[in-house]
């Protein structure tokens, strides 16, 4: 079958949205993989225990996207820590898609072993820096990535409602 004029112009339109696309996606994965400030990470404030995935649950937060990010707005509100429902999740569905599993292994940070990793796709160093007392103490925990990652932006941006893009 021939290829017509128009069908030549609409592949190479597609394969130039496609190519943006890939970029766009290319950035956005980038986000929070970033060199922290430790002037401004967040200081312990006691020595309370981690919730745990089952004390969370049993506290009647379900063990899922909507429960953790509830989780952790309750613990960044205690916290001093803003942002919203609608800011968080904006943000973890550019992220990692609501994978708290989602492991960036192809940019610079990846290849300088400090790979982006779970819901908002978090480096260690910046987790280590505004990890937040109250959560547990693991990068790919969603509630204590969530809420290191709500920290970093509130340090930066003043919110993680005010982040629209890579970060």
């Amino acid at each position: 079958m021939a290829t017509t004029r128009t069908q030549t112009r609409s592949t190479a339109r597609f394969r130039k949205i496609s190519f943006a696309g890939i970029a766009t996606a290319g950035a956005a994965a980038a986000a929070l993989t970033l060199v922290p400030s430790t002037a401004h990470a967040a200081e312990a404030t006691g020595t309370s225990a981690p919730v745990s995935r089952a004390a969370a649950v049993k506290a009647g937060q379900a063990d899922n996207l909507d429960g953790w990010i509830r989780e952790a707005l309750g613990i960044m509100k205690a916290k001093g820590i803003p942002g919203s429902y609608e800011g968080l999740h904006r943000n973890i569905m550019r992220e990692s898609a609501g994978n708290p599993n989602a492991q960036n292994g192809w940019d610079v940070n990846a290849q300088n072993g400090t790979p982006s990793k779970g819901l908002l796709q978090v480096i260690q160093p910046t987790f280590d820096a505004y990890h937040v007392e109250g959560t547990a103490n693991d990068l790919t925990d969603p509630v204590a990535n969530i809420a290191a990652a709500a920290n970093y932006a509130a340090d930066k941006y003043g919110s993680i409602d005010n982040v629209d893009s890579a970060y």
